[in-house]
């Protein structure tokens, strides 16, 4: 059961996902992270009756303009100049890595609210260089290390781990199934905050009829264009409460790993072994996943190393980011928020399990265990 000190998360929204480029591709961070953070708090608002104050805003990014994007997007939504605000980067775990620095802050006596996610517009990340010579990303091992590309990664995951193509082909057939099913039926309707004319995930559609005839990425290999996401621009934020302020999910253990950074797509399954354990539950106990799908082959990585059935129900039940989307440092944020709506917004009873993961590149893993309380 939860403890009486498990802070908890009492309100949870998010933009859509828009692929790279696409509907969304004009905004800056703060202007996708703002409106988002104005739904969080009118809801927080109508859940306890009255406005709810706020002692900081926490959000994950990875390569965005820099200059403190969390700081920006406080002070874009109208919070005021005294709401200082702090940016996290642990790349693609960074949305859920900020939730898990407002809930160190909240235990560690600090018994205020505060505003936790992510953000990422890929379409607007700027250019990088060192003497002029521009570059994609910065290494994320140093010299001596392995430091793959995250779709190298990938590859080099389905062959350590001999995942067939075919396997991956049907997991991503099987999230974009899911993903169009739970569109049709609105239930990604409550989270969700419409921006720039769009009302819904864009990359949610019937692509996996095309799996099988795509051609591989790598020469060598089995990863397609089809099972690996799409880039996309988002974000995604939660309200972080102490314990006993309202109903919501109760934050009952929480993991941060490292792993081999030559095969950085496990990451997740160490850090929610970890954070089970510290909860004193197992893989058995919980009735909702949500770990962020890079990767067909890496989430079936994940689920082999957890001894979770690939086709598990509990396991993005409405799909996961194969099917919706990769806003980077957003997408740990965005596992929280479907949690909340698979689990809260559902009326899942009170004690109900959920886990949010990511696996981020460089070798490390983010995890969390929540329960619902009421």
């Amino acid at each position: 059961m939860s403890s009486d000190r498990d802070p908890v998360i009492v309100a949870a929204r998010r933009t859509p996902i828009g692929t790279r480029g696409r509907a969304l591709a004009r905004l800056r961070v703060e202007e996708l992270a703002a409106p988002v953070i104005r739904a969080t708090l009118a809801d927080a608002a109508d859940s306890a009756g009255s406005p709810v104050a706020v002692a900081d805003v926490l959000l994950g990014n990875c390569m965005g303009p820099g200059g403190n994007p969390a700081r920006v997007a406080a002070l874009a939504a109208g919070l005021g100049a005294e709401i200082p605000g702090g940016t996290v980067d642990r790349q693609c775990g960074s949305g859920l890595a900020a939730i898990l620095d407002a809930v160190t802050a909240i235990r560690a006596g600090d018994e205020r609210a505060r505003l936790a996610g992510g953000v990422e517009s890929a379409s607007t990340a700027p250019e990088r260089s060192i003497d002029g010579a521009a570059y994609d990303r910065a290494p994320f091992a140093p010299a001596g290390f392995p430091d793959p590309d995250m779709p190298r990664a990938a590859e080099d995951l389905a062959a350590h781990d001999g995942i067939s193509r075919s396997r991956q082909d049907a997991h991503a057939a099987r999230s974009h199934a899911r993903a169009r099913a739970a569109l049709a039926t609105g239930r990604f309707d409550a989270e969700l905050v419409p921006l720039e004319g769009l009302d819904h995930d864009d990359a949610i559609g019937g692509a996996e009829r095309l799996l099988p005839r795509l051609p591989p990425l790598f020469a060598d290999g089995s990863m397609t264009a089809g099972t690996a996401t799409r880039i996309g621009d988002g974000a995604a934020i939660v309200l972080v409460a102490p314990a006993g302020a309202a109903a919501g999910l109760a934050v009952r253990a929480t993991a941060v790993v490292g792993c081999d950074p030559a095969l950085p797509g496990i990451g997740a399954a160490p850090a929610v072994s970890t954070a089970l354990a510290s909860a004193g539950v197992g893989v058995a106990d919980v009735a909702a996943f949500e770990i962020v799908e890079a990767f067909a082959a890496q989430s079936l990585a994940v689920l082999d190393r957890l001894r979770i059935a690939e086709d598990d129900p509990r396991v993005c039940a409405d799909g996961g980011a194969l099917a919706l989307g990769h806003p980077w440092g957003a997408s740990g944020a965005v596992s929280v928020v479907r949690l909340f709506s698979r689990l809260v917004r559902s009326g899942a009873p009170a004690g109900t399990l959920g886990v949010a993961a990511a696996s981020v590149g460089g070798g490390l893993g983010v995890a969390a265990v929540l329960e619902v309380v009421r």
